[in-house]
């Protein structure tokens, strides 16, 4: 019997076209980078590719028109040669799907900040949660910041919503303190957080001196996150390729001279400080335990013969 042929049509929620049919999912978690705000070194961008290459996620849906948001001139379409035709690729926001045996299923967003008409695309992505059902939306990327590359690399976040502090512990997540210029596309967490859906922030801090178009060390950093999260394999985080990038780092601030050799040993201090400082303190003793050190404090201070 000759194959059948499945075509597929589009279906308009918002300012997004969403292929159809539309997949039934469960309790879905949308994971969204934002570039350029915080994809710094392509972190979130790299991360959520390798979730979606190892998920075999497919494409949900894009904005219908993204000229309405998008100025042109700024991201820039981009030609190639697709088997000998050309064609031109137009920069949108993309949302891919991933459905999984346990588990909330997933949806990855690649979003793109809007130029203009701000408030609509945020109109729309709610538009976009509540029609799919998620249950969680969570912002991911990297900034740069004064830190050693020396150390681990810190991760700051923020949300609402479900078990936060313990998965900030799990996950050793800071509590973001940040208060600043930010996106317009903060108006997503912050609307869905009063809709019920919970909401995550995970930002990896990479090292201010030490700029690249590819981090690899902040990407393995942000996807053994999102690996243990979502109990995906150990694999995926590629350490190894972070650790040979990072290697290089040591072999330049060699050759920068005593500036920055100083300057490095200045971070290292101030990093080792802050961690120092924001260590929990100890569980408190048992009753038992506390009387057992006051009654051996006392055999300690009474004088010998007595």
């Amino acid at each position: 019997m000759a194959p059948v042929a499945v075509t597929l049509y589009a279906m308009k929620l918002g300012e997004f076209e969403l292929n159809e049919p539309v997949p039934e999912l469960k309790d879905p978690h949308l994971l969204a980078v934002l570039r350029p705000w915080i994809d710094v070194g392509r972190v979130g961008s790299m991360s959520l590719n390798r979730l979606e290459r190892h998920l075999r996620a497919k494409e949900l849906g894009r904005l219908h028109r993204p000229g309405l948001f998008y100025d042109f001139t700024r991201y820039r379409p981009r030609s190639f040669f697709n088997e000998g035709k050309r064609e031109v690729s137009i920069p949108n926001t993309i949302v891919r799907y991933a459905q999984r045996e346990e588990g909330p299923d997933l949806l990855l967003a690649h979003l793109l900040e809007p130029h203009l008409y701000g408030e609509d695309y945020t109109d729309s992505m709610l538009e976009l949660l509540n029609h799919l059902g998620v249950k969680r939306y969570s912002l991911v990327g990297a900034m740069y910041d004064m830190v050693p590359h020396t150390r681990p690399l810190l991760v700051s976040g923020s949300g609402a919503g479900g078990e936060l502090d313990e998965e900030q512990r799990q996950v050793r997540v800071q509590s973001s303190d940040y208060e600043g210029p930010t996106t317009i596309t903060y108006l997503i967490p912050q609307e869905a957080a009063r809709q019920g859906i919970e909401t995550r922030t995970y930002v990896v801090h990479l090292p201010q001196y030490y700029q690249v178009d590819e981090d690899m060390m902040g990407t393995a950093r942000l996807t053994e996150l999102l690996c243990s999260l979502y109990n995906l394999p150990q694999r995926l985080i590629q350490l190894e390729r972070g650790t040979e990038q990072y290697e290089t780092v040591a072999d330049m601030v060699k050759g920068e001279g005593e500036d920055i050799t100083s300057l490095l040993q200045q971070l290292e201090e101030h990093y080792d400080r802050e961690q120092r400082e924001k260590e929990p303190p100890p569980p408190p003793l048992s009753a038992n335990i506390e009387e057992f050190l006051r009654d051996l404090n006392q055999e300690f201070d009474r004088p010998e013969g007595n």
